[in-house]
C-alpha cells in the first residue's frame, strides 16, 4: 500500500496504455495508475465488468473518448466504488443508423484485408490541423493500433453505443468533463451536454488541440487532472 489513492485510465478506440505515456509520470506521482482492459470484450456492459473485477475496490476514474462510455457504465453500475469521474473528449450520444452502417462496412473490409493500422485520413482526422504531418504523434498513435491488431479493432468497431443521456443526473460523484477546441471526433456541445446532464459536473476545454488530448496538449491535461484528483 502507498497511501496513493488509486487510478483506472481506460483508453479509447485502439488505444492501449501508450495513450498515457505523456500524462503518466506526473499522475502516477500522486496516484497508483491502473489501466483498464478494454481489448476482450464486445459490448460495453462487459468491458465495464471486467474493468470492475481487475480494479481496486474504491478508485478515481478517467476514461477517454470510448474509454469515456466504459467509465459512466461503471459509474452508473458501482457508484460505491468510484470517488470521482473524469471524462474526456467523449459523449452520451448515441450510434446513429448511418455510423453503424459504416462502422459494418469497415469491419467487413477489414475481416478480408491484413490488417495494417488505421487509416492515415483517420489519424489526421484525430488531430488539430497542426498536426497533421506531427509524425510523432502520427506514428504513436498507429503504433498503439498495430499492437492490438486486427481482432480488437473488430470487437470495438462493432461496439454498439445507446444514447445515455437520460442517466447522465444517476451519476451522483464528482465529475471533470475535459473537451478540446478543435476536436473533430467529438463536439464541444457533446461536452456540454455531458456536463450539463451530470449533477456535481465541471467543464474544461482545452485550446488549440484535437481529439488525442493526452498526446497533443499533456500538461494542459496532467493540470486538469491533477485538480481533479485534488478535489478542486
Amino acid at each position: 500500500m502507498t497511501g496513493k489513492p488509486a487510478l483506472v485510465l481506460l483508453p479509447g478506440l485502439m488505444c492501449d496504455h501508450g495513450l498515457w505515456d505523456d500524462v503518466a509520470p506526473a499522475l502516477a506521482g500522486v496516484a497508483d495508475l491502473h489501466f483498464g482492459n478494454l481489448f476482450e470484450d464486445d459490448s460495453i456492459p462487459d468491458m465495464a465488468r471486467r474493468v470492475l473485477a481487475e480494479a481496486p475496490e474504491t478508485f478515481a476514474l478517467a476514461g477517454f473518448s470510448m474509454g469515456g462510455y466504459v467509465a459512466r457504465e461503471i459509474a452508473l453500475t458501482a457508484p460505491e466504488r468510484v470517488e470521482r469521474l473524469a471524462l474526456m473528449n467523449t459523449s452520451a450520444d448515441g450510434a446513429s443508423a448511418e455510423f453503424l452502417a459504416r462502422r459494418r462496412r469497415m469491419i467487413e473490409i477489414t475481416r478480408e484485408r491484413p490488417f495494417t493500422g488505421m487509416a492515415p485520413a483517420s489519424l489526421r482526422q484525430a488531430v488539430h490541423p497542426n498536426r497533421v504531418g506531427d509524425r510523432a504523434i502520427l506514428d504513436h498513435i498507429q503504433i498503439m493500433a498495430r499492437r492490438l491488431g486486427k481482432e480488437v479493432f473488430i470487437r470495438q468497431m462493432g461496439l454498439a453505443r445507446g444514447d445515455g443521456h437520460d442517466r447522465l443526473a444517476d451519476i451522483a460523484c464528482p465529475t471533470l468533463v475535459v473537451t478540446s477546441d478543435t476536436d473533430k471526433l467529438r463536439s464541444i456541445a457533446e461536452s456540454e451536454a455531458l456536463a450539463a446532464g451530470i449533477p456535481n459536473a465541471k467543464l474544461e476545454i482545452i485550446k488549440h488541440c484535437g481529439h488525442m488530448t493526452s498526446l497533443e496538449q499533456p500538461d494542459a491535461l496532467v493540470r486538469l487532472l491533477l485538480a481533479w484528483l485534488k478535489g478542486n
